[in-house]
C-alpha cells in the first residue's frame, strides 16, 4: 500500500486573512525602543556574564569540571548576547543609531560576529525567507525532493552531512563561530569587508588576554565549550524557527512577505527560563513581520492581537520531530523525511 502523502491545503488558506496595513498599524506600535528595558537587559546579561567568567578563572584551582559548568551556563547567556547584537543590528535595540553600532559591535566581540558584515547577510535573510527561488544566504541548506533527486551521488552526500544533527548543531557551531566568521564574503561592501577585519583584531586582543590570565590550552577549552553549548543551541533555535512542517515555501511569483512571516516563521513556546535566555526570538513570527521591534517588546506585541496568535504554537517536544524533515516537497507543500523521498522515487521507477 503507498505511503505518500496527501496533499495539505494551499500555503494561502493557511495564513491568518488579514491584510498589510492592519498588520502594520498594530505592530508600530511596539516598534520604540525602551532606554530603560535595554540598558536593563544589558545589565542582567552582561554583569552575570562577566561574573561567570571571574568564576571560572578560580574554579581553575578546583575542578576542571566545575569550569565546564560554568562555562556551560556561559553558553546560555551568550545566546541572550547574540539576541542583543541582533537587535542593534536590525536598529531596534535602542533608539540612537550610534549606540546600537557601539554596543553591536562590543557584543559582537563576545559572539565571535563582525558586525556590519552579519547585519548585510542577515537582512538578506529577511528579505528572502520562504523564498525558493532565492534561497543560500543566513538560512539552512534545504533542498526540494525534485532537486535532491536530480543532484548528483557526491551533492546528495554533502546534504545529509550537512543536516545531520551531530554537525549541524555540534560542528558547524565552531565552524561558523570561529571560522567562517573570520573571512569576507566576495559581494560585502568596504564598509562590510573591514568590520571583519576590525572584528578579528579585536577577537585577537582579548583572546590574547584571556590566555595570559587563564592560560592558553584553559582559556581555549573553556571558550570551546561556551561556543559548543552558546552556538549549538542557536542555531537549533534558528533552525526550528524555519524548518517545521507546515513551514512556508513558494516561488518567487507567489511569495508574499506576510505569509513568509506568520507561516514560515515558528512560534516557538518556550518554557519561561529557556524564552528568557533566548530573548524572546521564539516568537519569531512577530519578529520577521517586523524587526523593528525589539526583543524585550516582541511578547507585548504577540499577545496584542488575535491574528497573531492563531499561528500555531511549536512546543519544546513537537519541535524534536523537525529534525526528521528534511527536504521541501513542492507539490505538498511541506517539509517532509527521506522516507518519503525513497517513496517518490519507487512510484515513479514503478511507473
Amino acid at each position: 500500500m503507498s505511503t505518500t502523502l496527501q496533499p495539505v491545503p494551499t500555503q494561502e488558506s493557511r495564513i491568518p486573512r488579514r491584510d498589510t496595513a492592519a498588520w502594520k498599524a498594530i505592530v508600530i506600535k511596539y516598534q520604540q525602543p525602551s532606554l530603560g528595558r535595554a540598558i536593563w537587559q544589558l545589565v542582567d546579561t552582561l554583569v552575570p556574564y562577566a561574573a561567570l567568567w571571574y568564576l571560572m578563572y578560580l574554579s581553575l584551582s578546583y575542578s576542571y569540571w566545575l569550569t565546564f559548568a560554568l562555562a556551560a551556563l556561559a553558553g546560555l547567556f551568550l545566546i541572550r548576547i547574540f539576541i542583543i547584537f541582533h537587535d542593534c543590528g536590525h536598529g531596534s535595540f535602542f533608539k540612537s543609531r550610534l549606540a546600537n553600532d557601539i554596543v553591536g559591535f562590543i557584543t559582537g566581540v563576545l559572539t565571535l560576529t563582525p558586525y556590519y558584515h552579519w547585519r548585510w547577510e542577515h537582512s538578506i535573510h529577511h528579505a528572502t525567507a520562504g523564498s525558493l527561488d532565492r534561497r543560500g544566504t543566513g538560512d539552512v541548506w534545504t533542498m526540494t525532493v525534485e532537486e535532491y533527486l536530480k543532484a548528483s551521488r557526491w551533492k546528495r552526500f554533502a546534504y545529509r552531512l550537512a543536516r545531520n544533527p551531530f554537525v549541524l548543531f555540534g560542528i558547524a557551531p565552531i565552524y561558523l563561530f570561529m571560522i567562517e566568521q573570520r573571512f569576507v564574503s566576495p559581494n560585502a561592501s568596504p564598509r562590510e569587508r573591514w568590520s571583519v577585519y576590525w572584528m578579528n583584531v579585536a577577537i585577537l586582543g582579548v583572546a590574547a588576554l584571556l590566555s595570559w590570565a587563564f592560560g592558553i590550552l584553559p582559556y581555549i577549552l573553556i571558550h570551546i565549550t561556551i561556543e559548543m553549548v552558546g552556538g549549538g543551541i542557536g542555531i537549533w533555535m534558528f533552525y526550528v524557527q524555519h524548518q517545521f512542517e507546515d513551514a512556508y515555501w513558494e516561488r518567487d511569483e507567489n511569495w508574499d512577505y506576510t505569509a513568509a512571516a506568520l507561516q514560515g516563521s515558528s512560534f516557538y513556546k518556550l518554557p519561561r527560563i529557556l524564552q528568557w535566555f533566548s530573548g524572546n526570538i521564539g516568537f519569531h513570527h512577530i519578529h520577521h513581520l517586523s524587526p523593528r521591534i525589539p526583543n524585550y517588546n516582541l511578547e507585548r506585541c504577540h499577545k496584542a492581537d488575535p491574528m497573531f496568535q492563531e499561528v500555531k504554537p511549536i512546543t519544546l517536544f513537537s519541535s524534536l520531530r523537525s529534525l526528521s524533515l528534511r527536504l521541501w516537497d513542492e507539490q505538498l507543500g511541506r517539509l517532509v523525511g527521506y522516507r518519503h523521498m525513497r517513496q517518490v522515487r519507487k512510484e515513479r521507477a514503478q511507473k
